[in-house]
């Protein structure tokens, strides 16, 4: 029973991950990250097949028109892409980062880990809020923003 669960599926059976650009090497994350000079770069680090990664997929392919003036989205398969695995401690099922003109920009969630979100919204607005706040403060020169929410209780909701 448990191998059924564990096995990976074929990522076309990701819900909306099919729809977003995917960055197939570590060459081609740097370029990502190295040659947008004006939009923040969201790179969703996890695994098409993996639940929590399908939410946040949803959310993002819902959300990337509204934020497409000032970010872009790519999916990179931690498996597929193992590069940053050490780097940036891609252990949890589904994670998110942000970039701006080459530098990883931190976000205080309140969670204690400025780093990266790691787990997925089922609100899009709130990811906009954030993502918003990234690029005014990135723009500004800041390589840590507040996130407009404290998130240190989302697991008591």
């Amino acid at each position: 029973f448990f191998s059924v669960l564990l096995s990976p599926q074929p990522a076309s059976q990701g819900k909306m991950s099919y729809l977003l650009p995917h960055l197939r090497s570590g060459w081609a994350v740097d370029q990502a990250i190295l040659t947008e000079e004006d939009r923040v770069v969201v790179l969703r680090f996890g695994h098409d097949y993996d639940s929590v990664c399908m939410q946040m997929d949803e959310i993002l392919f819902e959300l990337v028109e509204d934020v497409k003036n000032y970010a872009v989205v790519y999916l990179v398969d931690i498996s597929e892409v193992p590069d940053f695995n050490t780097m940036y401690e891609l252990y949890d099922p589904c994670t998110v980062m942000f970039f701006f003109r080459n530098k990883h920009i931190m976000v205080d969630l309140g969670t204690g880990n400025n780093n990266k979100i790691n787990w997925a919204f089922n609100n899009k607005e709130e990811l906009i809020d954030i993502i918003e706040t990234v690029y005014r403060g990135a723009t500004k020169g800041r390589g840590l923003v507040v996130s407009p929410k404290d998130y240190s209780t989302k697991y008591r909701y």
